[in-house]
């Protein structure tokens, strides 16, 4: 059944519903912002910083969103917003569907299967854009899930601009599908490993709604 889904207290501010892990690089903004305004009127200089400042802020602030979902039912959901980047049969039968998220996507990550987090591993590695080939080889957080369809993996992949992955839950944690489990900083991507005899639902330019929009098929 569809749910509503909650997590731990997140940041906020002014009454918008931020992501978990957002303050460091947006409170410092978001305070230099105020601070140019209120001198704009009596200095140039703090006028002419005042414009871009707020415009940086009101963009991360948009980045940084983090809206409620009603989760829909399917046995695998898509653990990220974007659009589907490519469908890869693998060597081992697994099919991997790459997902690539724009900084103009929302960037927590949702867990695309109820079960238990049995590996949350960082692995170091480069920061080329994420819709690059290469980008295979950047910094990640390798998941793994115990589910009713066996081990799912899951990969955040960081971007040229994304250099910070941000785990929220260890392993050991069981999650309800649809959970929130994680956050990335910036443009990136998200790729989920689908089992050998799962039929992927989606297709390559598809938009996908982390927690909404079916990867599997019946």
């Amino acid at each position: 059944m569809p749910h509503s889904q909650t997590s731990a207290p997140r940041d906020s501010l002014a009454g918008v519903r931020l992501a978990r892990g957002a303050s460091p690089w947006l409170l410092p903004t978001v305070a230099t912002a105020a601070v140019s305004l209120l001198r704009a009127r009596r200095s140039g200089v703090a006028k002419a910083v005042a414009v871009p400042t707020t415009a940086l802020a009101a963009g991360m602030l948009w980045f940084f969103r983090d809206p409620e979902r009603e989760i829909a039912p399917g046995r695998v959901i898509s653990p990220a917003d974007g659009v589907v980047q490519s469908i890869m049969p693998w060597k081992d039968g697994r099919t991997r569907v790459a997902i690539f998220m724009s900084p103009l996507n929302v960037h927590v990550n949702r867990a695309p299967l109820s079960g238990t987090v049995t590996s949350v591993e960082h692995i170091p590695g480069g920061f080329v854009p994420a819709f690059n080939k290469e980008s295979e080889n950047n910094e990640r957080v390798v998941w793994h899930f115990d589910t009713e369809l066996g081990d799912i993996e899951m990969i955040q992949i960081a971007g040229a601009v994304a250099r910070r992955i941000v785990p929220y839950i260890p392993q050991g944690t069981k999650v309800e599908q649809g959970d929130r489990i994680g956050l990335i900083r910036f443009g990136s991507r998200v790729d989920i490993y689908l089992p050998e005899g799962v039929e992927v639902a989606v297709e390559v330019g598809q938009k996908t709604v982390a927690g909404v929009t079916r990867i599997d098929r019946d």
